[in-house]
């Protein structure tokens, strides 16, 4: 297992129970690491940051719309003022909201994934970047989609979308380097997780949400310091 004792992360998109933003939080916790979670749902965020904390993970919310910039900066600031700074930042707000054919589905329809998948991410990578350049570096780990690499049907706005975020890994892998900050993202299939299960109802069509944390531990991890600028599928099959 990862050692991440001594690290402070920001997870986003920790708002509601049973999500997979909540499972990243508790295993970089887990890890060792103090956790910021954040959401724009300020209860939720607050209702998991409790739960985790009764875990006995070092675990601090922040309630914003983290599609923002001062949402996104106010969560760094927990970060430095709770926790004496940030290294890891993990961009799990995002999700799927439309879904159709292409040809019967508005530009609205794009804004939306854009404004939910890549505006967040974007705000948080850009209040992130100088916390983790004042500790001499970093990771960012943003969330991608399958769909990036496997183009899925009737999701073309959110295919987009995560595209845009995996055109923003690599661009900010390029741009951060020289600060020594690590920027990669994960492309998973649909996830099991309790909320999945409650909404998809076969177990047999997702992965299991402990293959994407081993995932993302490593990658959060010095023992992953060559790695930068990737997009790592996380399916269970070829992609």
């Amino acid at each position: 297992m990862s050692d991440l004792r001594g690290k402070v992360a920001i997870v986003t998109g920790v708002g509601r129970p049973g999500q997979v933003g909540e499972a990243v939080a508790r295993a970089l916790g887990a890890a060792g690491a103090a956790v910021v979670v954040a959401d724009r749902n300020r209860a939720g965020v607050e209702d998991r940051a409790r739960a985790l904390a009764a875990e006995g993970l070092v675990v601090t919310p922040s309630a914003g719309d983290l599609a923002t910039p001062e949402a996104a900066r106010a969560a760094v600031a927990v970060a430095e003022q709770q926790h004496g700074g940030l290294d890891l930042l993990v961009n799990v707000a995002g999700g799927l909201t439309s879904y159709g054919e292409f040809l019967s589905t508005g530009p609205d329809a794009l804004d939306r994934e854009l404004l939910i998948n890549v505006r967040t991410a974007y705000c948080m990578c850009q209040a992130a970047a100088p916390a983790l350049r004042s500790r001499g570096g970093g990771v960012i780990l943003n969330f991608a989609s399958i769909a990036v690499v496997r183009p899925v049907p009737q999701m073309a706005a959110y295919s987009a979308a995560k595209s845009a975020v995996a055109g923003l890994t690599r661009a900010l892998a390029r741009e951060l380097r020289d600060d020594r900050i690590r920027v990669n993202a994960v492309a998973p299939e649909a996830l099991r997780t309790s909320a999945n299960l409650a909404d998809m109802g076969s177990a047999a069509k997702l992965v299991p949400i402990e293959d994407l944390l081993h995932v993302i531990l490593f990658l959060v991890s010095d023992e992953a310091a060559a790695i930068s600028g990737q997009i790592i599928p996380v399916t269970g099959r070829d992609v």
